[in-house]
């Protein structure tokens, strides 16, 4: 058996791809109305499709999972973040930790929880 997505929900599936491929360079694979798969595995669902799928409410900024992303140039990356959304929350912003490694996590547009770290 093999992982081949992640999916997040989000309010605004085109403003979410915007900031996936402004950040991280992901660029649309499929895009099936309301559920775009993104490279690296990442799939994007309407919230509204995912809410009428489900019958149920959507927690957002639940804390409950995150992204990982590597970048050997964290600091390069940040200025990137900070340059180009501005507005952006931090759960913290760019720290050590006590291994070493270079870490910054904060939220996209719809709550979700991204860590972007140095390689390990």
């Amino acid at each position: 058996m093999k992982l081949k997505n992640v999916l997040i929900v989000v309010k605004d599936i085109d403003k979410a791809l915007k900031f996936y491929h402004d950040l991280f360079g992901l660029e649309l694979v499929l895009d099936n109305d309301g559920n775009m798969i993104l490279t690296e595995g990442l799939v994007l669902q309407a919230e509204s499709y995912w809410k009428d799928f489900l019958q149920r409410d959507i927690v957002g900024r639940n804390n409950s999972s995150e992204l990982y992303f590597e970048e050997a140039d964290l600091e390069g990356f940040v200025e990137k973040l900070e340059t180009i959304y501005p507005e952006v929350e931090y759960v913290n912003k760019l720290m050590i930790h006590s291994w070493g490694q270079k870490v910054v996590r904060f939220y996209d547009p719809d709550g979700n929880l991204i860590e972007v770290g140095t390689p390990v």
